[in-house]
């Protein structure tokens, strides 16, 4: 298990009043992510990243970039500025209460899918600023899109702080209700899975009507891709991209 070590450039930037530090608890999937993103982004020095399962390789590549990291919960977080919790939401009533005390001056953001506020309050004993966060799957390449809600008490300068870190991954949208999250879930959490649902199922039916596998699958993917880059490109709404090439009596309109 991965030690403690706070590097001579995080100590450095400490001194030099470069900002408290960003712990990150859950280094996985999303909460790596966000840690490569911040590390991008110039924030290496200040980030502590806390997880039992971290991997020596990732160990190695998170401290050449400045960052503190460690196995043990909770053991040394100081006074963060932000404690972003990155943990499985069935882990989170047994991880959580730990950072109780570094949670009291700091924002926290909670990236757990279904975790309600209410909840996290509870186990982090009501901190002031608390942001339920959404991201999805593209973040892992800078590209994804997360979905914010920050309770009464989060301070502008913390939303603007959550909007940096959060922004390392990709883009951001605030939400005006917690009740939002639910079908934030459903179309951008998900929504990915969808989009390879459909790449699966256009390669499918290209075998089915005679294409070679391998070719099948290299237009599904390549199809996708392009549409994408379109759609993110185009000043234009997906509705009428849809209808560009849809002409009328024609074989998309019949598919």
């Amino acid at each position: 298990m991965p030690g403690k070590r706070l590097t001579p450039k995080a100590k450095s930037a400490e001194k030099s009043g470069a900002g408290r530090p960003i712990v990150i608890v859950g280094v996985g999937h999303m909460g790596g992510a966000i840690a490569r993103g911040l590390i991008a982004a110039g924030l290496g020095p200040r980030l502590t990243l806390i997880d039992p399962a971290i991997k020596a390789a990732d160990v190695r590549a998170f401290r050449k970039a400045g960052a503190a990291t460690s196995g043990d919960a909770a053991a040394a977080v100081g006074n963060p500025e932000a404690l972003i919790l990155a943990v499985k939401p069935q882990m989170m009533s047994t991880v959580a209460p730990a950072y109780a005390k570094a949670a009291s001056d700091a924002v926290v953001i909670s990236i757990a899918a279904g975790t309600q506020i209410e909840t996290l309050a509870r186990h982090l004993q009501s901190p002031k600023a608390i942001v339920r966060a959404m991201p999805n799957l593209p973040a892992s390449i800078g590209k994804g899109i997360t979905a914010a809600y920050a309770t009464p008490g989060t301070t502008p300068a913390q939303r603007k702080l959550t909007e940096r870190l959060l922004k390392a991954t990709g883009d951001l949208v605030w939400l005006d209700g917690e009740e939002l999250m639910n079908a934030v879930t459903a179309v951008s959490g998900s929504g990915p899975a969808y989009v390879f649902l459909l790449a699966e199922a256009l390669a499918a039916a290209g075998e089915r009507v005679g294409l070679p596998p391998d070719i099948a699958k290299t237009l599904a993917r390549k199809t996708i891709e392009g549409a994408g880059a379109l759609l993110a490109g185009s000043p234009l709404e997906a509705e009428e991209l849809r209808r560009s090439v849809t002409s009328p009596g024609g074989t998309t309109e019949a598919a």
